[in-house]
């Protein structure tokens, strides 16, 4: 998060002014500010001081000075502000509507002591703490307080949780207490924690709590109060105690305020921990008094002891949408929204889940905001300051949003359609449909003032259904099928009626209710429901049609219209159709007292809806609408209503009944109290009304009234149901109720009824005299039938007989003269009245003679009818097969037309009918058969349109070569071909060419269209030879044409492109030739044009260029080699750049020319004295050296003399030797010089003049070479004692460096004995520790101190260094003596800065590495411990240390060691290395990761243990890909990842199918597939295992041409030059033709191999009977190669063809279906092998198989 200031509202004053308080209100508009004079100030949201009051006292007779303002607090609504006083009062200001609006006190809270807190919570009441520890609630509007709880000590600070029903109290104590106002409290209530100082600073963020105070430390507690982490600032440089906290609005964020800084916390919820993310100083600020962050999150406002006032912006990030929106990101699951446009309008978004939002888009006209989250998806309507959050999983950014309908949002993924109600967070209802088009979706949610719960959705389940959901219930309500597809459908803002069209324009309404469908009107072009109503609108034609009342659709308004309708507006109390008719626009208006009846009707206002009604008089309309009352009246139970309805109508009868109704209802009132409707006579009398009988009768039976029941059946002449109620009621005068019935019926002249009810009754022979007086002949032959007795009566059969056939019931008729006996009678009248099957049965029996005739016969008759298809069987039974024939075809049953035109074998008799029928056959896919008929039927040229029309060339040119003469063939193909040209079918026009073997006509006719693909595939199939020149030929072409970008291509596949390159330069399209130089050169080409485009432009802009593609420094390196030394300078200067490298390079070329002074100007330009200084030395110019030392460079003066004086000593010129270095201040060198050679009296004489500390050695030196010479023989002993005694003399005389020197000379040569020279040295450090200082304690020192560690003097000699202030060198004695303990005192002792002891902790690892002692080592430095063990090899004691510490350091172990591995040639140690420790997606690491593939695919498969090593590398890649999904800053390396990891499940395929002989053919499969990646495989490797697997399966041209490409890439590596390799028989492969070529032959340690392939090789290509060249598929391509859009199967490398392919779930990816079979098998017979894994394996990558047919 980021702190920009803003602005300050107040200065800071240099006494104390302690800001008491800050208050922003929750609406954002106002911040108030307490002052130390009192007063409070208001300030706007722009930061503009607005307004300002004083506060009062709680006594005003104790002054205005007798309180100060503790606490500030709005109220929720932001109208109110809350001050807390010392002075033990809390008064509310109530601040009115403006600015200026008097303050009134609306409230006041005396308390029993000094308020010290206040804060006013969301949940309404405000929080005071007291100084006597109480915690109190006062409630504004009730003007009540009470007290929560007591504490201990003060209350020292309250925060509030983020949703303002809970807070904390932090007492001077330490404790803090939790509380909650509210029953939802999901944490304890009471004491949390006691913290270990007072928390002034306290804050209530998510998750937990913080605190902070005057230990400079602030603590992160959890909801339980146990420390989930801690900053510790009290080391921090200028800390002090922290006075202050506040927490963001969203709770993942709080700030600390303390002296002169604000430090920023952020919860990070991808991490899931708080960490510092901010901190701001700001000098002379102070201590803060007052931190409060803005209600949305995006402003802090800080207040200080010195009365300052500073606003501060709080943003982690901002964005610009579309220069329209500013989104800014205070917290990670919290943006605004600002709009551009109108800057006042901000809208807050939050994640309510708290997770990050990390994906926003504003979309919807601008007027919808979507926003994601890992696990949720915001949606946000703009336009009404709605959100909605709800649970999304995320799915790539595949949805797709649809915004029409203003209340929901539709969401559309994977083929599911999911709908959010903006304002609610949860998804409203999802359901699954392939159909999104707004325009058939509708959805409706409480509109028009309906219930709450009325939410439904229509849509397209197909094409062709509709289906309508209960959003609420969540069930389906209604489905509507029909006959033709639906464009569009809406439904009523009531949801109870549906509209849609169709494809054939026509309207339909459903009704929700009933499920009634009936259609509108046809030629429907626009349609719409008027708002807030149910009038319909549509557009027929030139028509409009107006349903004012839609549940008459009968009732329609027609009005012409000009144009096409375009909208229904409703506003201002005016409905307005408007047209569009060209550039000019109509309006149409409604009437709009009929839609506002049907809006009234709707809201039940049954009064304003009559009163309409009485005003239009006799319009036709109005009876409609009288009738719709009406019916809705009465179903509202609205009797006097809908009386005035009927009444109205002109429906006396119906007004009359209604008239008894409404007194009956009314006595009822009157009587019971209840309301008239619930009379059980008016219920029943409504159930008439309604004809619900049923209804009725169950209203008199439940009062026990069945009198009223049978009566008013028989009132309604229901006789039988009156019967059957009376029956199933036990009605004990039944018998009396039948007679009445049957006389009823007899006085009615109903005969027929009688006679039925007379035959139940069992009275046959009366119901038959019955029927036949009621000239019912057929129900008196059917009682005939079943009545044996009756069929003797002749004269009654006779009378039957008759009335059927003047009735011509010729079949009924027939049925009686059979059982009569008369079955030539019978067979006559079936066929009269049509009934063949009852003739054929019979004939059958007595004439079987007419069977076939009768058949004929009855096919004719079924032809007359129309019904074609049911005649066919009869005429193949009759054995007419030409009219069965017409028959099927004339029924459009053309497969049985077939089957019969297949037995009929003249041509003539199926020419007629061949053309139809080969067409049917042509469409259902047979094209066999239809190319059969009409050769059959001698239609051959008809036969072959029929095959070109389907694309079958080849089998149509067979056709014509049998049946037709050659050239009519061929110009018959020619012609065709040359109509699919003129339409455009170039590929089917291909098909005919090649087809007649003419694809030079097909060449040249792509040449002639500009098709230069097409062409080039075909020159390439059928020209082989002539394919480059033509690419080049083609190129040449283009470029002549400007068409730069396509002769691009063909230069590339020529080869040549070093010539697209230079078309592109010559063009001056720089870029393009960069580009392609940069893809098909070398590094180095591609650098060159790039430099080539630099100089073509302006330096400024080269220079832009350059700095892009970051080629800058190359640029200038070339423009130094090529010496054009300017333009590098032009470039330097323009990028800001120095130019010393130029200048050093112009210096070097001057130098090489011999050019010194002028190189010696430009080392100095550049900065390079010291090259200037070894130029002239090199050159032995020695004063032009030292004057460029002694100008530029005083460090090398020194230098310069002393390598003048060496050259001078070389040449023994010791005079100008001494002189050179004694003006180099270096005698020593002199001096070391002549003692080297002896000449100590020249080495003296230099000493005593400028190196006076080395005279004593000297002379010593000198001394000993005396008296080796002449006192050989002295007595040691007396030289030591006149050494201490002369060194006693000095010390008398105060001479104490000279004493000292004296002592030191006694050394062992010449001391007494060990006591001695220990007593004199002593002695020596002593008087230097006691009496030396300065310059001369030093010196002695370092010479003295040596010799005291000599002899074991450890302490005397750290003393005596010390006291030379030499505390390095003290360190250093307890270094060298290893007594590390005494050296870490010391050092910490005398070096506060700690430096020193640095040095010993430096040393001490130094040596315990060098003694390899590891395990102290470890101690001190781990670090240092697991180098020492990687160093030595113990890896495996290094990994497992680095494991325990920390995963960080275990990786960089693991990828040393897997470094070291690599080197050595172990891949698959290294392989196993990452198994067993994992394989970390990070940056440094995808190199060895690469590698680490690279080698184990190149293993052989005998080092593979059985493809053991392949498959361990498969799991390896497949964790790592895994884990790069998570991490999206390494997404760069997920595709050659991905790669690797196909290449090695190929590999581990491989190796499992060759342990099973069934699926040796998918390892031959693969072995080739493989080739497609020699760009990464070992091309040698990858060829040779090809080639031994094809020859191992006896494809032996195949396998030539492998094994040839292998050893013509084996020769060239030998050579080093991939040149040799010759890729042209390889060319209808998709195999890599510019491939890497390994440095060493895959076999080079097996030679007998290699050499037996090129014997085999030789052998093939002398044998004329194989064919050298691979073969081709119908593609033109491998049978391997992946064409454009194949995709390669998952398991044999092959592209997946044919139908039906093995699918997967979370891919795209296909597996052939054959090749799944064939592992399915495998699986089941060879359970033991590596199949199981295989299929396991690709499953777990690629999702679950779908592999079941459909």
């Amino acid at each position: 998060m980021q702190l920009k200031y803003l602005r300050t509202l107040l200065e800071g004053q240099e006494q104390i002014q302690r800001i008491a308080g800050l208050a922003w209100s929750p609406n954002q508009q106002k911040l108030a500010i307490a002052t130390a004079d009192r007063h409070i100030l208001l300030y706007d949201d722009a930061g503009e001081r607005r307004d300002k009051f004083s506060t009062k006292p709680a006594n005003p007779s104790n002054g205005k000075n007798s309180y100060v303002i503790r606490g500030l607090a709005f109220s929720p609504d932001s109208t109110k502000l809350a001050v807390g006083q010392s002075d033990s009062i809390v008064y509310v200001y109530k601040l009115g509507e403006s600015w200026n609006d008097k303050k009134v006190i609306c409230n006041k809270f005396p308390q029993a002591s000094a308020v010290t807190a206040l804060i006013w919570l969301t949940s309404g009441s405000i929080i005071a703490g007291l100084e006597d520890g109480k915690v109190r609630a006062l409630h504004s509007k009730s003007n009540k307080s009470q007290s929560l709880y007591g504490g201990d000590s003060i209350c020292i600070s309250l925060a509030s949780n983020t949703k303002g029903t809970g807070f904390l109290s932090g007492h001077n104590d330490g404790t803090i207490i939790r509380y909650f106002m509210t029953d939802e409290a999901t944490e304890p209530l009471g004491r949390v924690v006691q913290h270990s100082v007072p928390p002034f600073a306290l804050a209530w963020p998510q998750g937990g709590f913080c605190v902070g105070g005057c230990d400079q430390r602030i603590v992160f507690y959890d909801s339980m109060g146990r420390q989930l982490r801690t900053f510790d600032h009290s080391r921090t440089e200028g800390e002090r105690e922290f006075t202050v906290a506040a927490c963001s609005p969203n709770g993942q964020a709080v700030a600390f305020g303390s002296f002169d800084r604000i430090r920023i916390f952020a919860w990070s919820p991808r991490q899931g921990a708080w960490s510092e993310s901010a901190s701001k100083e700001v000098a002379c600020l102070y201590t803060l008094s007052s931190l409060l962050w803005r209600r949305d999150g995006a402003r802090l406002a800080l207040g200080s002891v010195s009365g300052a006032v500073l606003l501060f912006e709080s943003v982690l990030r901002r964005t610009v949408w579309q220069d329209k929106f500013e989104l800014i990101f205070v917290a990670p699951s919290q943006l605004l929204v600002r709009s551009l446009t109108e800057p006042s309008q901000q809208l807050t978004i939050e994640s309510q889940l708290g997770l990050e939002i990390d994906d926003v888009r504003i979309m919807g006209r601008d007027n919808y905001l979507v926003a994601r989250t890992e696990e949720s998806l915001i949606l946000c309507d703009l336009t009404r300051n709605l959100s909605s959050e709800v649970p999304w999983t995320a799915s790539g950014h595949h949805e797709r949003f649809y915004f029409e309908n203003p209340t929901v949002c539709l969401v559309f993924n994977v083929g599911e359609l999911s709908l959010v109600e903006y304002g609610e967070n949860s998804i409203l209802g999802s359901v699954r449909t392939e159909f999104v088009n707004p325009h058939v979706i509708s959805v409706r949610l409480n509109e028009r003032g309906n219930a709450r719960e009325n939410k439904k959705l229509a849509f397209l389940l197909d094409a062709k259904t509709i289906c309508v959901v209960d959003l609420v219930s969540r069930m389906t309500s209604g489905q509507i099928n029909h006959e033709t597809k639906i464009d569009w459908l809406e439904l009523s803002e009531t949801a109870h009626k549906l509209l849609f069209r169709d494809k054939k324009l026509r309207l339909i309404l459903v009704d929700n209710y009933t499920g009634k469908k009936q259609t509108l009107l046809s030629n429907i072009s626009f349609v719409q429901w008027v708002p807030q109503s149910d009038v319909v609108v549509a557009q027929s034609n030139a028509n409009l049609a107006i349903w004012y009342n839609i549940d008459l659709p009968e009732h329609v308004t027609m009005q012409s219209v000009r144009g096409e309708a375009i909208e229904v507006l409703r506003e201002n109390g005016r409905t307005v159709v408007r047209s569009q008719d060209g550039p000019s626009e109509h309006n149409y208006q409604l009437d709009e007292g009929l839609v506002e009846f049907g809006t009234a009707v709707n809201d039940s206002d049954f009064g304003r809806a009559v009163h309409f009604l009485e005003s239009l008089g006799d319009k036709p309309a109005a009876k409609a609408m009288w009738h719709n009352l009406a019916l809705i009246s009465l179903e509202d139970g609205n009797l006097r209503v809908a009386q005035r309805c009927y009444a109205a109508l002109g429906n006396v009868s119906k007004a009359y009944y209604l008239e008894g109704m409404i007194q009956q209802a009314d006595e009822f009132e009157a009587t019971s109290g209840s309301p008239g409707i619930l009379c059980p006579e008016v219920r029943a009398k409504m159930a008439l009304l309604g004809s619900d009988l049923r209804t009725a009768e169950r209203i008199y039976l439940e009062q026990g009234d069945i009198e009223a029941a049978l009566k008013m059946y028989q009132q309604l002449g229901m006789w039988d149901e009156a019967v059957s109620l009376a029956e199933r009621r036990g009605y004990n005068r039944i018998s009396e109720l039948k007679q009445q019935h049957m006389d009823y019926l007899l006085n009615s002249e109903q005969q027929e009824k009688a006679g039925q009810v007379l035959e139940e009754q069992g009275d046959l022979q009366q119901a038959m005299s019955l029927f036949l007086k009621a000239n019912k002949p057929a129900r008196a032959a059917r009682l005939a039938l079943k009545t044996p007795h009756i069929l003797q009566d002749e004269q009654v059969m006779l009378q039957v007989t008759e009335g059927l056939v003047r009735s011509e019931l010729y079949e009924l008729a027939g049925d009686i003269a059979h059982r009569l006996s008369r079955p030539e009678a019978a067979l006559s009248l079936y066929r009269k009245g049509g009934a063949y099957a009852r003739a054929l049965e019979l004939g059958r029996v007595v004439a079987p003679q007419e069977v076939t005739s009768l058949e004929e016969e009855w096919g004719d008759w079924l032809v007359a009818r129309k019904q074609l298809d049911a005649s066919i069987n009869h005429y193949i039974e009759a054995g007419a097969t030409q009219k069965a024939l017409e028959a099927a075809v004339g029924a459009k049953q053309w497969r049985k037309a077939v089957q019969i035109a297949k037995v009929l074998d003249e041509p003539e008799l199926i020419q007629r009918y061949a053309t139809d029928l080969a067409k049917h056959l042509a469409f259902a896919g047979d094209l066999d058969g239809a190319e059969d008929m009409l050769v059959r039927a001698n239609l051959y040229k008809e036969a072959i349109e029929l095959l070109n029309r389907h694309g079958k060339w080849e089998r149509a040119y067979v056709i014509g070569e049998k049946y037709l003469k050659q050239d009519q063939l061929r110009d018959l193909f020619i012609q065709l071909a040359g109509t699919l040209e003129d339409q455009g079918k170039y590929r089917d026009a291909e098909k005919v060419l090649v087809a007649v073997n003419e694809p030079d006509l097909a060449i040249a006719m792509y040449k002639r269209r500009e098709l230069y693909d097409s062409m080039i595939r075909l020159v390439e199939r059928h020209h082989k030879d002539l394919l480059d020149s033509t690419h080049l030929h083609l190129a040449r072409q283009l470029e002549s044409r400007g068409k730069l970008k396509n002769a691009e291509l063909h230069f590339v596949a020529s080869g040549d492109w070093k010539s697209a390159v230079h078309m592109y330069c010559s063009s001056n399209r720089w870029e393009d030739g960069y580009r392609v130089a940069k893809q098909k050169g070398t590094e180095g080409a591609s650098q060159q044009v790039a430099y080539m485009w630099a100089k073509s432009m302006p330096t400024e802009s080269a220079v832009r260029l350059l700095s892009k593609l970051e080629l800058l420094d190359t640029a200038v390196g070339f423009a130094c080699d090529s010496g054009q030394f300017e333009f590098a300078m032009e470039l330097c200067r323009f990028a800001g750049r120095s130019t010393d490298e130029v200048h050093l390079k112009i210096a070097m070329s001057l130098e090489d020319e011999g050019k010194f002074e002028a190189a010696e100007a430009e080392f100095l330009k550049a900065n390079k004295p010291r090259e200037a200084i070894l130029m002239y030395q090199h050159a032995g110019d020695w004063q032009a050296a030292l004057n460029v030392a002694e100008n530029h460079l005083q460090d090398a003066v020194a230098e310069v003399l002393i390598g003048q004086a060496s050259s001078a000593l070389e040449t023994r010129n010791y005079k100008d030797y001494e002189a050179l270095l004694l003006r180099a201040h270096r005698a020593d060198l002199i001096v070391e010089h002549y003692k080297q050679e002896s000449l100590y009296e020249d080495a003296l004489r230099i000493a005593e003049e400028h190196y006076p500390s080395a005279l004593n050695d000297l002379r010593r030196l000198q001394a000993q070479l005396q008296r080796g010479q002449a006192q050989a023989g002295e007595d040691a002993a007396s030289v030591s004692r006149g050494y201490l005694q002369k060194a006693a003399e000095f010390a008398k005389k105060e001479q104490f460096r000279k004493a000292a020197e004296c002592l030191m000379q006694i050394d062992s040569s010449n001391a007494e004995d060990a006591a001695t020279l220990e007593r004199a040295l002593l002695r020596a450090a002593e008087i230097c520790n006691q009496f030396l200082e300065g310059k001369d304690a030093e010196e002695l020192a370092e010479s003295l101190g040596p010799r005291l560690l000599a002899i074991k003097q450890i302490g005397p000699a750290a003393q005596l260094y010390l006291a030379a202030d030499l505390p390095k060198q003290a360190v250093d004695v307890f270094i060298k003596t290893e007594q590390w303990s005494k050296a870490r005192r010391l050092a910490k002792e005398i070096d506060a800065d700690l430096q020193l002891l640095a040095y010993v902790e430096q040393q001490q690892k130094a040596s315990l590495k060098h003694e390899g002692n590891i395990e102290q080592l470890a101690d001190i430095d781990i670090v240092s411990a697991l180098d020492l063990l990687a160093e030595q090899g113990q890896w495996q004691r290094c990994l497992e240390k680095a494991k325990q510490l920390n995963p960080s350091l275990l990786q960089k172990y693991v990828a040393v060691y897997a470094a070291q591995l690599i080197r050595e040639g172990n891949c698959i140690t290294a392989l196993n290395l990452y198994l067993s420790y994992g394989a970390p997606p990070i940056e440094a690491h995808f190199n060895i990761y690469t590698r680490i593939a690279l080698d184990c695919l190149a293993l052989r498969e005998e080092q593979t243990e059985a493809g053991l090593v392949w498959r361990q590398l498969r799991d390896f890649l497949f964790r790592l890909l895994q884990s790069l999904k998570g991490n999206p800053e390494q997404s760069q390396f997920s595709a050659s990842m991905e790669q690797f990891l196909l290449i090695a499940h190929y590999y581990a395929i491989r190796a499992a199918c060759k342990e099973v002989q069934a699926l040796q053919p998918v390892a031959l499969r693969l072995s080739l597939a493989l080739l497609r990646h020699t760009d990464l495989l070992p091309v040698d490797k990858g060829f040779y295992e090809a080639g031994m697997d094809l020859r191992q399966a006896g494809r032996e041209s195949e396998a030539f041409v492998m094994l040839n490409h292998y050893l013509d890439v084996c020769e060239a590596i030998e050579e080093g030059s991939g040149q040799l390799v010759d890729h042209s028989d390889l060319a209808s492969t998709d195999f890599p033709s510019s491939v890497p070529l390994p440095e060493d032959i895959h076999l080079k340690n097996d030679p007998n191999l290699h050499e037996e392939v090129r014997e085999w090789v030789l052998a093939v290509s002398m044998d004329q009977q194989v064919d050298q060249q691979l073969p081709t598929d119908d593609r033109g391509l491998y049978e391997s190669s992946l064409a454009s859009g194949d995709l390669p199967c998952m398991l044999s490398g092959f592209p997946v063809r044919g139908r039906q392919p093995v699918t997967f779930q979370a891919s795209a990816n296909q597996v052939n279906r054959d090749v799944w079979s064939k592992f399915s098998v495998a699986l089941k017979m060879s359970p033991g092998s590596g199949i199981s894994d295989i299929i396991s394996f690709t499953e777990k990558w690629q999702g679950a198989a779908n592999y079941v047919m459909h």
